[in-house]
Order: C-alpha cells, then sequence, then structure tokens
C-alpha cells in the first residue's frame, strides 16, 4: 500500500489529471503516461509516495474537482507536503487560481511544488518561467475550448463574460461587469506571445523569450 512509512520528511502526492482541454496531446498526456513518470522520478529521487490523486475527464480550468479536492484536504491535514505533477498544466489552466495556490497557499502549508517537464520546483530559486507558462497554459484552454464548444465562441464574439477573473490581455469593463474590454499595456504581449506561436515556437520557448525580455505577468 502507498500510505506506509508516513514518518519520512517528503510526504508526496502523485497528481493527474486528463481532459478535453489537452486537444491533440492526449495520447502523451494519458493518465498511464503520467503515472509512470510520476513513480518513476519519486522513485529516481527517493520520495516516499503517501497516494496518487487522479482527475480523469475534468478540466483544468476548474479547481473544484474530486481528487484534487482530496488532496487538498490531505495537505490541510499534514498528510502530504510535496506535490508532484508531470507539467503545470495538470495542476490547472486558470492562470489566477494555479498563481495563488503555488505563490499563496502552498508556501502557506510549507507544501512544495514539482512540475517535471516545466523543470519548475519550489524549492529552488530559478522559477522565474513560471508564471509566463501559467499564463501560456490558460490561453492554450481557452483556445482548444473555443475549437470544440461553439456556445463558447459564439459567446466569445459577442463580448459576454461570464468568469470571475478576465484573462490576461483583457481587464473586466468597469461600466458593464459581463463584458471584457482589451487591456493596453498587456495587449501587445499577448500579441506576440501568438506570433511567436504561429512561427511554431514552443510555450516553454515563448516563456523563456517572455522572461528573458523581463516581460511582468500578474
Amino acid at each position: 500500500m502507498l500510505k506506509q512509512q508516513a514518518n519520512n520528511k517528503e510526504k508526496v502526492a502523485l497528481y493527474s489529471r486528463l481532459s478535453r482541454d489537452d486537444g491533440l496531446d492526449k495520447e502523451s498526456n494519458s493518465i498511464a503516461n503520467q503515472r509512470e513518470m510520476l513513480k518513476r522520478y519519486a522513485k529516481e529521487n527517493k520520495f516516499y509516495v503517501y497516494d496518487e490523486y487522479i482527475d480523469d475527464g475534468f478540466s483544468g480550468t476548474t479547481f473544484n474537482r474530486p481528487a484534487l479536492n482530496r488532496m487538498f484536504e490531505d495537505i490541510e491535514a499534514g498528510k502530504v507536503n510535496v506535490v508532484l505533477v508531470k507539467d503545470m498544466s495538470r495542476l490547472g489552466r486558470n492562470n489566477a487560481l494555479f498563481m495563488y495556490y503555488v505563490e499563496e497557499v502552498f508556501p502557506d502549508l510549507d507544501v512544495r511544488f514539482i512540475a517535471i517537464n516545466d523543470m519548475v520546483d519550489t524549492a529552488q530559486d530559478d522559477n522565474e518561467i513560471m508564471p509566463f507558462k501559467s499564463v501560456l497554459n490558460e490561453y492554450y484552454a481557452r483556445d482548444i475550448s473555443k475549437k470544440i464548444r461553439s456556445s463558447i465562441r459564439t459567446t466569445a464574439l459577442t463580448g459576454g463574460f461570464t468568469g470571475a477573473f478576465a484573462p490576461y490581455g483583457y481587464l473586466v469593463d468597469p461600466e458593464n461587469k459581463k463584458k471584457l474590454i482589451v487591456d493596453p499595456e498587456t495587449a501587445p504581449i499577448v500579441k506576440r506571445i501568438f506570433e511567436l506561436s504561429q512561427q511554431g515556437t514552443s510555450t516553454h520557448q515563448i516563456a523563456r523569450i517572455l522572461c528573458k525580455d523581463g516581460i511582468l505577468v500578474p
């Protein structure tokens, strides 16, 4: 059983998630693929695995997921102090919530966050790329959703907005909370992101370019 030897210092949660947000990457991001990678990484680094948490079929744009909620409960109970994921988008594709948990909730609870493929480890000091990757992950999810769900595309075209946070590059219209307006400060950055993407630049490379140029994100 996984829940043995709980006295070890590092009590790791292996978190996996898959949904239609992943588009054409479903095969490489399969639950089996994620579990294999997480277990191998934990073994190589001599981590004690407390438990596995799997959300199959849940969008990364919401943080209200059964396994994720159970993991947070175990974290608050002191049963887990390391969260291990394949990449940042497994935890979530909502930039505001992702950064809230990684920069506020996890540090407050003394929890270490590791995203293997993104080379992110909050126990280290070289995580400048993380905010950029988070923004790109959210845009990827929005793009996939528009391609899959015509209703969302229609809402976007009519300027409707029902979310809690405006996506990067936009602001909530102060005169109409259900409408988004372009943020003149960040819109050029979003345009640059899409231009780089159309040139075939990977999200990881884009994040590094923005980070190198000293561009700030939320």
